[in-house]
């Protein structure tokens, strides 16, 4: 499954779990907390690299934990809902807590020893380098002159 349709198909699940969830349950912030979510995320390749960037915001890095294994990239974390508040003061509830897991088939084409995972405003950036051999590669294409036929010269 290519990681478009994965994508797709996962957007679909998170949207169809909302519309139950909403309808479902009275929406008080503790049930929040057993919901599970599916944070939105990038991916844009170029010559040396696929990059995935995937929206976590209000989750601490340590909640965050990313995975190779058998060719498949998992991204696993959890949102705490906040206890600072007293449930009662709440009008709405509208951010997603609970736990989330995305997996994403990577091509063989990647070498997962060369895999970086930075961490910055609420964003996961996931840097996962191309094999040398499968980067590419200008060839020159070298273009030869032939020499056209010279007309016979007139014998004087």
């Amino acid at each position: 499954m290519t990681l478009l349709a994965r994508r797709d198909f996962s957007t679909l699940q998170d949207r169809v779990n909302r519309i139950l969830r909403e309808s479902l349950s009275p929406g008080s912030p503790e049930e929040a907390l057993t919901s599970n979510f599916a944070p939105p995320v990038d991916v844009y390749e170029d010559e040396h690299n696929i990059t995935l960037k995937i929206e976590v915001p209000g989750i601490d890095e340590k909640d965050i934990n990313v995975s190779i294994e058998n060719n498949t990239l998992t991204v696993r974390g959890e949102r705490r809902f906040e206890k600072d508040e007293k449930e009662e003061n709440y009008h709405r509830v509208e951010r997603m807590y609970g736990s989330f897991t995305r997996s994403f088939t990577l091509p063989n084409t990647l070498d997962p020893e060369q895999v970086s995972a930075n961490y910055e405003k609420g964003v996961l950036k996931i840097r996962l380098a191309k094999k040398v051999e499968a980067k590419p590669k200008l060839i020159k294409v070298n273009v030869e002159k032939t020499l056209e036929a010279k007309s016979p010269s007139k014998v004087a």
